[in-house]
């Protein structure tokens, strides 16, 4: 439990010195957006290729894998009907709730969450390619249909491929199938790089928590609690009972629970913005869900850690 807290903690004060540096207005008001890009393009893929090209292999590709697909898969479909058919949303405002209640925060929080408290970054490494080969290339083409009414699958390949963490990625678990031990001389400057990562991807967080307004939009409040409900409440427990269907031991369980904690992916809402439908449901869920996950991967931490 000590290695939780320190967990907790370390996380937490980087996120919290991250907020007082957005509200002391301290890097100016391009701040979130430039350590955005900067993660995203530059250090996320550095990290992922450590950190995938020195795992297990048999942890990049064990039953952790089928049972987070699983789970998302539950939720999409769960909430994708209750849009439809009790709040009767359209397909593209269907689309962004069900990622919202489902896609989870893999990257920016997922891997800081599966290196300091559940001791291996690689964790989070097999949901990021889920996300990135299977949900992302059907969200956009889903909601390429709902807002254009066409489907341009060369687009979507496209930008699916030229994803710059599903790069690092997957040239990380090259390396790591192909056995090759990268020299030193390769191996440090991609982890002094890859180190800088954690800390400004949280304290990025941190900046983009100032100033949040939620739940203020009427008429999509009940879409924003289902979601919100869906992804801190039902997708961990999905999660642990689907873990106990497929026998996993008593720390993978652990693990995809806490997987499926996670708050919702900050994609989301720019996918929200690139199709202009859905903004409130992503932003209101993703704050939400950013906030109320600490007390559940906490608990989570305490009955099964």
């Amino acid at each position: 439990m000590l290695g939780v807290l320190t967990g907790f903690v370390v996380v937490g004060v980087a996120i919290v010195v991250g907020y007082l540096i957005g509200r002391i207005d301290l890097l100016g008001e391009h701040a979130r957006y430039v350590l955005s890009r900067l993660t995203f393009f530059v250090l996320s893929p550095f990290l992922l290729f450590v950190v995938l090209s020195d795992a297990d292999v048999a942890t990049l590709f064990s039953a952790l894998l089928p049972v987070s697909m699983l789970t998302a898969a539950i939720i999409f479909a769960v909430y994708a009907l209750l849009a439809r058919f009790v709040l009767r949303r359209g397909l593209g405002e269907t689309v962004i709730g069900a990622l919202s209640g489902g896609l989870v925060n893999s990257n920016n929080i997922g891997i800081p969450i599966s290196l300091y408290m559940l001791g291996n970054a690689a964790f989070s490494a097999p949901v990021i390619l889920f996300q990135l080969l299977i949900v992302m290339p059907i969200a956009l083409a889903m909601l390429d249909a709902a807002t254009t009414g066409t489907r341009s699958a060369r687009r979507i390949l496209r930008q699916t491929a030229r994803n710059p963490m599903l790069i690092g990625s997957a040239l990380g678990v090259l390396v790591a199938l192909s056995g090759i031990e990268l020299p030193t001389i390769v191996l440090d400057p991609l982890v002094l790089v890859a180190n800088a990562c954690v800390p400004i991807m949280l304290i990025s967080f941190g900046i983009s928590l100032h100033g949040q307004r939620v739940l203020t939009a009427r008429g999509r409040r009940t879409d924003v609690l289902i979601a919100t409900a869906l992804k801190l409440v039902v997708m961990p427990v999905i999660a642990l009972l689907l873990a106990m269907a497929f026998s996993l031991p008593p720390e993978q369980r652990l693990v995809v629970v806490v997987l499926a904690a996670l708050p919702t992916a900050q994609n989301v809402f720019n996918y929200a913005q690139r199709y202009d439908i859905g903004e409130i449901i992503s932003r209101d869920t993703i704050f939400l869900t950013t906030i109320g996950c600490i007390p559940v991967l906490f608990l989570a931490a305490l009955l099964l850690g």
